[in-house]
Parts: C-alpha cells; structure tokens; sequence
C-alpha cells in the first residue's frame, strides 16, 4: 500500500515519519523550502515514544506526483486547505483513500465536494506536536493516537488493509467503526479549550486560579449541546473527562490555536468555532453565547492581524 503523505510537518512528519521508519511504502510530499530543509538534515522526530532519524526520506514535489496513490494523508492547517487540495490532486485516483487528520466537519465538506463521497475517510490525532526552528518534529507529550474510519460505518476490508498498515508502525493507531462520533467528540473537545485559552489569554490552570471554572463548563456543554442537535450526542465517559480536563487546577495545557494567536499567527477561528457556531440551534441566544464571544474575539484578531499585514506591506 503505497502512502503520500501532505507535508512533513508536526502531523505528517510524526505519523509519516513512524509508518517509514516500520518499513512501509510513504512519500511525502513537500513545498520546495520543508524540501530543502529536509535534504540539509533529515527527518528528525524527538519524542518520548523515541527519537527518530530518516536521512532521506522520499519526497515529492506537486508538479511531479507520478500517479494515484492508496491513501493520502492530509494533516493541514484548515486555512491552507483548498492549496493543500491544488497540490495533491494528481495523486488521488478511483480507488484513493484520503484520511484528513484535521478538526471540525468543514474540511470533510470540501474534500467531499473535490474528490467525492467515497474517496473521503474520517480521521484524528490526539498529539501535542510541533516543529522547531530548525525543522525538527518536537512530540510534547506521552500521547500519539491517530483513529480512522469509513464515514459510513463499520469496518469494511478497504479500513482494514489500512489496519494492516498501521499495525507495529509506533503510534497508537484504532481503526473505528463510528468515526464520525470519534470526530465530533473531538471537535467539542478542541473548540472547548482553543475557546477558553484563547479567550482568556492563558492556560486552563490561569482560568482555574482565577475562579472561572464555571465558564470553562459552560462552553464546554455548550459545544456539547451543538453535537447533539447534530445527533452527535458526546457519551457519559467524554463528558466527565472533558469537565475534568476544562477544570484542572494548575493545568499548564493551552490550546494551538492561542499558541498561534499569541506569535502573531494565522487561526483557524471559522473551522474550528465558526462552523460549530454555524451547526448551533437556531434561532441564537438573545444573550451572546461563551463560544460565541470567543469567536468574536479570534474575528477581531484576524481584523487586527490583517491591518498591521497590510500597513507593513
């Protein structure tokens, strides 16, 4: 089975990076700056699963994507995705698999409407990951889960030959019969904390030490609620340890999306609370919502960010 995976940075290099080094068939495909930074130092994993270097690992340009491929792993940020597509639309053919690892619904919609309904796999990580200055895949934490499916249900032979894959490849990996429900879940839990740390400028312990527990449940049940209605309804076990998770005394975790916000960054404000937003009960609260104010606010940065682009321009 032969896999393309979209880019080698924190997702793509980690996970991309495990399948090769297990012997399986992967090619990345890079933008000429990640590929000449690569050819300088190789592939370059630390982590407390293992460190890991890979020299040269196989690469690809756009321009010069031979054919189809088995499956396309697709790790972007939600903002770069209709480039992202641009970019390895040669390699998707009848029978190609593409697993996105973003979060949020949106992006299934727009691959869907590109490449069709059956082309298009569920998926999601749960890694804190980034890279450093120097290329370097930095894994932050213990975990690194990558879950996948068939959005229909089940698990028909086309997830399992990619079970088979995955299986001894270094990271935990689940192959689900109710992927959709595994991504929802996690959405409500992503858009819960970029909300709340972003928001408030500091971590979840910041929002404890402060007395705010009641708004960190607050928007979490918010989120919840909207799965829901979206018949998504979040289980017993993620509810009680999204509540512990939003109010753990001392936490140091913030969100990527505030890490973002705070150099100055691109976010993924509309992807990740924008369209949960979208999917809420309508008519909306006479009262502006928590989630709803954290949107504004990352709207009002994206304003802010903008101005200061263009006035340097």
């Amino acid at each position: 089975m032969r896999f393309l995976v979209v880019g080698a940075g924190a997702l793509g290099g980690y996970f991309g990076g495990r399948l090769l080094a297990a012997g399986r068939d992967v090619t990345f495909l890079l933008r000429a700056r990640r590929a000449a930074q690569i050819a300088a130092t190789g592939l370059v994993i630390q982590s407390p699963q293992g460190n890991l270097h890979i020299p040269s690992p196989p690469h690809v340009s756009a321009e010069n994507i031979g054919g189809p491929y088995d499956v396309v792993v697709v790790g972007s940020k939600a903002y770069d995705l209709a480039s992202t597509m641009d970019s390895f639309a040669p390699a998707v053919g009848p029978e190609t698999m593409i697993l996105p690892l973003l979060n949020g619904m949106q992006h299934i919609d727009a691959l869907v409407e590109r490449f069709g309904e059956a082309r298009v796999l569920g998926g999601l990580c749960l890694i804190s990951a980034t890279l450093d200055d120097e290329g370097r895949v930095l894994h932050l934490n213990d975990s690194h889960g990558l879950t996948y499916g068939d959005r229909a249900g089940g698990i028909p032979p086309r997830i399992q030959a990619i079970q088979q894959q995955f299986e001894g490849a270094g990271f935990e990996a689940k192959a689900s019969d109710n992927v959709l429900q595994d991504m929802w879940e996690k959405w409500v839990f992503i858009a819960s904390i970029a909300g709340l740390t972003s928001l408030m400028r500091g971590s979840i312990g910041d929002v404890v030490a402060a007395g705010g527990q009641d708004v960190a449940l607050a928007l979490f049940d918010e989120c919840a609620a909207i799965a829901a209605h979206n018949g998504f309804a979040v289980r017993p076990g993620a509810i009680e340890r999204g509540h512990a998770f939003m109010t753990a005394a001392g936490s140091p975790i913030t969100a990527s999306m505030y890490k973002d916000l705070a150099r100055g960054g691109a976010v993924e404000a509309d992807h990740i609370l924008g369209d949960l937003l979208s999917r809420a009960p309508q008519p909306a609260p006479a009262v502006p919502s928590v989630l709803r104010i954290a949107y504004v606010h990352l709207k009002a940065y994206e304003v802010q960010r903008a101005r200061a682009q263009a006035a340097a321009n």
